[in-house]
């Protein structure tokens, strides 16, 4: 027997909001694709940030790294360079995604900041053995804090940030290193013997704490830690924490994508002063020139990037 089917106009609304949907999905897989395959020649960084953030896409699995990297140019502008899946964030996988980006054509920065994972600063030293490193400050401090009683973080951690606040008549270069050295010696002094744990950490590949101290004194504050990337990681893991898990690989990366690329539009630069030029440029002349490539895939380029890592942290 016939029935009447009744309307049901919500249903309609749910299949327009549904092909809509599917349509902005498309959107962005495709301008995600031109956004990875798009050649960086042009770019020229005085600042690289790299950081990693854990996501989960595989069902029945733990949540996998996502890759990321953007800079600072030589204009002083953001510039948000590279995104990509990784399994790991071991030294292959980093590895994998810095050749990826000299073979679109970016060339070296004069700095990577990162955090102190063995497998990335593995990955800079093998393909960016001429730039200068710098560990992130905000990662080392947790690392200490970590290693002290609650009863004492605050003490600690108020000296740990004093040993990077220098006066405001210190110059950029080797004196503002040296400073910065022995603020660390008195603090290992005051608290070895307490908490050597602590002192064992901050004294692990300290020389790489203070080489911020050789670029402009107005980009200080803002090229010692890579914390900006990660709080832009955060809100994204906040947009899908309700979900559980994303589709796949190429949904996450999509997603990630996009909220960094809108955030990116709102980046502030950097101030770039006459004398702050001046200091870049001498650090240019002095550590790429000629201009370094980063190596490719099965090239003998891979030898050819510059001083070996040991001497890029006797630099700093």
């Amino acid at each position: 027997m016939w029935r009447r089917r009744w309307w049901r106009p919500w249903e309609s609304r749910r299949r327009c909001r549904s092909r809509r949907l599917s349509r902005i999905c498309g959107e962005i897989k495709t301008q995600f694709e031109a956004w990875s395959a798009r050649r960086l020649d042009d770019v020229e960084l005085d600042y690289l940030f790299l950081d990693g953030s854990h996501f989960k896409y595989h069902a029945n699995a733990s949540a996998e790294p996502v890759l990321t990297g953007w800079g600072i140019d030589t204009g002083g502008k953001p510039v948000f360079v590279g995104l990509a899946a990784a399994s790991s964030e071991s030294g292959d996988a980093w590895e994998g995604f810095l050749t990826g980006l000299g073979e679109r054509g970016l060339a070296c920065p004069l700095l990577v900041i990162s955090d102190g994972a063995a497998g990335l600063i593995g990955a800079v030293e093998r393909t960016m053995g001429a730039a200068l490193r710098q560990r992130c400050l905000i990662h080392r401090a947790r690392n200490v804090l970590a290693k002290v009683p609650k009863n004492a973080q605050a003490e600690v951690k108020a000296d740990y940030w004093a040993i990077f606040d220098l006066p405001e008549d210190a110059q950029p270069g080797p004196d503002a290193v040296a400073k910065a050295q022995a603020k660390i010696d008195s603090f290992a002094t005051r608290w070895r013997d307490s908490y050597p744990a602590a002192v064992r950490c901050l004294l692990d590949d300290r020389d790489s704490l203070t080489v911020y101290l050789r670029f402009p004194r107005e980009h200080w504050t803002r090229v010692r830690h890579s914390n900006f990337i990660e709080r832009t990681f955060g809100e994204t893991r906040r947009r899908v924490k309700v979900i559980g898990r994303l589709p796949g690989e190429h949904s996450c990366l999509s997603l990630v994508w996009a909220v960094l690329d809108r955030a990116s539009a709102g980046w502030r630069g950097f101030a770039m002063t006459s004398t702050g030029l001046r200091l870049l440029q001498d650090l240019r002349r002095s550590m790429h020139d000629p201009p370094t490539r980063l190596p490719q895939r099965n090239s003998a380029q891979h030898t050819e990037t510059g001083p070996a890592p040991t001497d890029s942290i006797a630099i700093a």
